[in-house]
């Protein structure tokens, strides 16, 4: 039986759209479940799948996992054979603590520039914690490429839990066209170029969903 992955709106949902791209990157099989945002049957929806009337949440079986970061983890257990983190102990380790970075951090970016497939890239002023979160993260990328990233054009040279934790970020840098140096353009280029990013591209485009705090930024 496939995994059963609850996911909202792929034109805005960031959280979703970390698992959906593991899931989808490594083809393992899931049935997703979309339910829209910010609708009055929005949270009763969403607990019917998740404890914290939050997506994203994964089924296995009887099993539910409601946090981006925890199902990655899982899917790495349930799939050995799967490159989900990188080879070596310590790139591995690292791996996991920019991830966590990810889950913990960059509040200012996060509110200012909400992930929006729908966008066309149009600049908008940031607040110098936006700055700050962008720089911090540009400068993080730019340790894992150098350290580890020299067997392809990923943070670990191939795609790895790590890039399905920062695949949203990528569509802030995108969407709100913020100024970035070579090397992170070249890395969200080969992230966007993914045929798993194109293909939640493709589905986000054809949602009829539009949620007017998120257009109006």
């Amino acid at each position: 039986m496939p995994y059963k992955l609850i996911i909202a709106n792929k034109g805005y949902s960031s959280w979703s759209f970390r698992p959906w791209i593991l899931l989808a990157h490594f083809k393992i099989a899931f049935e997703e479940v979309v339910i829209p945002l910010d609708l009055p049957a929005t949270r009763k929806a969403i607990l019917k799948y998740s404890p914290t009337g939050r997506v994203p949440a994964l089924h296995d079986g009887a099993l539910e996992l409601w946090d981006s970061l925890a199902i990655a983890e899982y899917v790495a257990e349930r799939h050995p054979a799967k490159p989900v983190w990188p080879k070596t102990r310590a790139a591995r380790a690292h791996a996991r603590c920019i991830s966590a970075e990810m889950h913990s951090s960059f509040q200012s970016l996060r509110g200012e520039c909400p992930m929006n497939f729908f966008r066309d890239p149009k600049a908008v002023a940031l607040s110098d914690g936006a700055k700050a979160d962008v720089a911090r993260i540009e400068a993080l990328w730019a340790l894992a490429r150098k350290t580890y990233g020299k067997g392809g054009p990923f943070l670990f040279g191939r795609f790895c839990a790590a890039d399905a934790m920062y695949a949203p970020v990528v569509n802030r840098l995108h969407a709100y066209d913020i100024k970035v140096g070579k090397a992170t353009r070249a890395y969200m280029n080969a992230m966007m170029a993914l045929p798993a990013w194109q293909a939640w591209a493709k589905d986000a485009a054809g949602e009829t969903w539009r949620i007017a705090k998120y257009e109006a930024i």
